[in-house]
């Protein structure tokens, strides 16, 4: 069988994808029919509407066996993992919300909800969590009572950093209001990524600039901070 080529859909990722055709997300990410977007691209989870993914033809494995013998194989896992820090949001220390309880849903892409996750968060305010691959959505709940807050989201939506619908997803993210994540740079997303420079010690852009004008230090730091690694 010939390998088939495939169009990148708004909601899909590597993971969705080869869990879809039966592959692990580095086969194919790997793959050398892939280097070019994989280089385009660098993050696979971050892929774009109209993107072309080569899947490749599936290869069978074989394992020498003794006859008339009992053999045990382990079959290899392929959850990804949900991980989202809690910060405090305070404006002279953004501090991580350790120790806070949650309950996670998640429903996949085919529309079916699995069981309820309960966990605390970590000393450093993250959720971690496995997810299984084709998860669309998923809802949090943090903490309880009065102090009880919802957050919800799309999984697999978020587009490459280096597209504007990219950086319009991640600012909001970090409470940089770009309004709609529609790929337009207009006056509200030109404010956010000044206010993120100015806040973060970048050179802060001036005048009605275009993306190609966000440096790479710009485009490396939101980043950094929306993928919570700094």
């Amino acid at each position: 069988m010939a390998d088939r080529k495939y169009t990148v859909k708004q909601g899909d990722c590597i993971s969705s994808i080869a869990f879809k055709y039966g592959f692990f997300p580095d086969t194919i990410w790997n793959d050398s029919k892939n280097s070019k977007l994989k280089q385009d691209r660098k993050d696979p989870n971050a892929l774009f509407p109209g993107d072309l993914l080569v899947i490749p033809d599936k290869q069978l494995k074989e394992e020498q066996c003794q006859a008339e013998q009992k053999h045990r194989f382990r079959r290899k896992g392929v959850p990804e993992r949900l991980r989202i820090q809690f910060l405090t949001g305070d404006e002279e220390e953004d501090a991580p919300r350790k120790g806070i309880p949650y309950t996670l849903d998640i429903t996949t892409k085919s529309g079916g909800p699995l069981p309820q996750k309960k966990g605390k968060t970590d000393n450093d305010g993250f959720l971690d969590e496995a997810i299984p691959p084709d998860a669309s959505k998923g809802k949090i709940v943090l903490d309880e009572g009065e102090d009880e807050q919802v957050h919800e989201g799309m999984l697999g939506h978020l587009d490459p950093i280096d597209t504007i619908s990219g950086v319009q997803a991640r600012l909001n993210n970090l409470d940089y209001d770009c309004g709609d994540e529609d790929g337009i740079l207009g006056v509200m997303t030109r404010n956010a990524v000044r206010n993120f420079q100015a806040d973060n010690d970048l050179e802060v852009l001036t005048g009605d600039f275009e993306f190609e004008d966000i440096d790479q230090d710009t485009l490396d730091k939101i980043e950094e901070l929306s993928s919570g690694e700094e």
